[in-house]
């Protein structure tokens, strides 16, 4: 966060995008887009509060370099996280954090108290910062992974095998991975050879649910997922509902 010519915060997009744990550029501004959507939608002008910029970068050969960038008022960035992916534990933070701030701003210029219509303004105040808050806790409670709770599942890197889930949910790694297929969590692949490993969805590697690595066996490389802590979480909760067989 920086200050303008008016001392009044702004803040660099570039900077945001890792706050809020996006890794890729182009997924952030897709959501940087969104939240433009919204503002104009809401009637008002979106480049009063998000502005195009440049940002100078460090690169490992040539030293710097320039990137896009935006130039975002707290208003702005607060309509960036919303627009964000509520899966992410670090969105769900920016959210607590920038409605904290924005009702900070809102009721440090508090309605007159010697009128009976003042009182009941600052009441009113109160009574969304309080809803908002709880709100945005909840969200950040939802996101936040279960520590610890698979840790007798996860190998020294944090992962867990197929195998290992499957034996978790009292099935076999055939029947779990199909059914992966089936809910569109995994994507069918086949070889020309025949069978083939079915691996995740890239949005689900990208959500840090899965991890997919490349390994090697009797001289075959070949693609192997693994489930982080987070994806335990989603395919336990996904086996839990689904419907009873008949």
């Amino acid at each position: 966060m920086l200050l303008d010519h008016k001392g009044e915060e702004r803040w660099s997009a570039r900077d945001l995008q890792q706050l809020m744990g996006y890794d890729e550029w182009r997924k952030f501004d897709d959501t940087i887009s969104r939240a433009a959507a919204t503002i104009e939608a809401a009637g008002m002008d979106p480049l009063d509060h998000i502005v195009g910029a440049a940002k100078v970068m460090e690169t490992g050969r040539w030293g710097h370099t320039k990137v896009k960038d935006y130039r975002l008022t707290r208003f702005g960035a607060y309509h960036v996280t919303l627009a964000g992916d509520g899966r992410k534990p670090e969105v769900a933070a920016a959210k607590t954090y920038f409605a904290v701030k924005t009702r900070e701003a809102e009721l440090a210029a508090k309605p007159d108290v010697g009128s009976p219509e003042g009182v009941l303004a600052l009441a009113e105040q109160y009574l969304a910062a309080a809803k908002e808050l709880v709100t945005t806790k909840q969200e950040l409670a939802i996101a936040a992974p279960k520590a610890g709770k698979w840790d007798d599942f996860l190998n020294a890197e944090g992962l867990c095998g197929m195998t290992e889930l499957a034996d978790l949910l009292h099935t076999n790694v055939r029947t779990l991975t199909g059914w992966l297929v089936d809910i569109d969590v995994f994507r069918k692949q086949t070889s020309r050879y025949g069978g083939g490993r079915n691996m995740p969805r890239k949005s689900y590697q990208d959500a840090g649910q899965f991890v997919v690595k490349q390994e090697t066996k009797n001289g075959f490389n070949f693609p192997t997922a693994y489930a982080t802590a987070r994806g335990i979480d989603l395919v336990v909760d996904l086996w839990e509902q689904r419907p009873p067989v008949a």
